[in-house]
């Protein structure tokens, strides 16, 4: 298989221990168990794995039928993250899901029987989905005990059957305020259930936040394998080509399918702007001095003054002993995090 032969190729890229494994990206759902613990298998024979890693499978509830849930728990995978969508069917329907509302429910009612550690994607902002149908989404899906939620706005893609109904006039269009009325609900009801909001779209009860998309925000390095994964170690960014035959090609012949780019300082301190203010733990002035130099803190102070006055950044001092002053988006600044961010990269 060529993803295991590329593991063996890169073996000596990662320094650390390994803490998370995550089959995502496509289908990985529809690689067959014995495929699914090869690969684990040929992790641990070429990196050192921390004691008790978490091991995530990215599934679509089509994927998951009982005899798959069974045989998943006599794998080591332990956190599964189920594509729901919405649990109405015009709304999966709109969005072409090849799976049902119905399917949503009963791979939940089978999912939670067999793991504790389990995470769902909701959209929200679907044009015609009242602030009533998008608080029936999320009371089911706390219904089902879930430990972490995902949430993101609906975008609509080149090309995609939405995007074409939405051109042919058979759909509305895209609704920003109702995409911030229903983000801001997402909001509430999440604290109710006893969920902390520990990134723009994330939201996880306490001790189930996702570990590792938590190194990603960290800037923590990763390795991804297989067509079209990107990794990240220091300053330096890769990604293997996307074609399927060129990438199992190349690595037949022992050549990584990859490109790499050396981040230029601008690059690397926009990138944590970008990552640490989507977070509640937000960025640290002190780590901005540090790693960047003054140059860039004033610059960023100067820049981030008008978000604070807006109300949509705060300057929280309570931790200036461990980080220095942190900087982080407020409720009413989290919607607008991604062109807040923009305007505070360096260019």
């Amino acid at each position: 298989m060529a993803l295991a032969k590329e593991l063996e190729l890169r073996r000596d890229e990662l320094s650390q221990d390994v803490e998370t494994i995550y089959f995502g990206g496509g289908t990985p759902s529809l690689l067959t168990i014995a495929e699914l613990r090869f690969l684990i298998d040929t992790i641990y024979e070429h990196f050192n794995v921390v004691e008790n890693p978490e091991i995530t499978l990215e599934a679509n509830p089509d994927d998951l039928t009982n005899q798959r849930i069974n045989e998943l728990t006599n794998t080591t995978i332990n956190r599964l993250s189920i594509g729901v969508q919405s649990f109405f069917e015009d709304d999966l329907k709109a969005m072409n899901r090849a799976h049902d509302a119905r399917e949503a429910k009963d791979s939940l009612i089978e999912a939670t029987k067999c793991f504790d550690n389990i995470t769902i994607d909701l959209i929200y902002g679907i044009p015609n989905m009242s602030l009533k149908r998008w608080d029936e989404n999320l009371k089911m899906a706390f219904s089902f005990g879930i430990k972490h939620l995902s949430s993101y706005a609906l975008t609509v893609e080149p090309k995609t059957a939405l995007d074409t109904f939405i051109k042919k006039g058979t759909y509305p269009p895209i609704d920003e305020s109702l995409a911030l009325q229903h983000f801001n609900h997402l909001m509430d009801r999440t604290v109710q259930e006893g969920f902390v909001h520990y990134e723009i779209s994330n939201f996880g009860k306490p001790g189930f936040f996702s570990r590792h998309n938590t190194s990603y925000w960290g800037g923590k390095p990763y390795l991804g394998i297989g067509p079209s994964a990107h990794s990240f170690h220091q300053n330096q960014r890769g990604w293997n080509i996307s074609n399927n035959s060129k990438y199992i090609e190349s690595i037949n012949k022992n050549i990584l399918p990859s490109n790499v780019e050396v981040l230029s300082k601008n690059d690397q301190y926009n990138e944590y702007i970008m990552t640490g203010l989507r977070t509640m733990w937000g960025v640290s002035l002190k780590k901005i001095e540090a790693n960047f130099g003054y140059e860039y803190l004033d610059y960023l102070k100067s820049i981030s003054e008008k978000f604070v006055n807006q109300g949509l950044l705060e300057m929280d001092p309570n931790e200036v002993f461990v980080n220095g002053s942190l900087l982080r988006a407020t409720k009413k600044g989290k919607f607008l995090i991604d062109g807040i961010t923009s305007e505070l990269f360096m260019v």
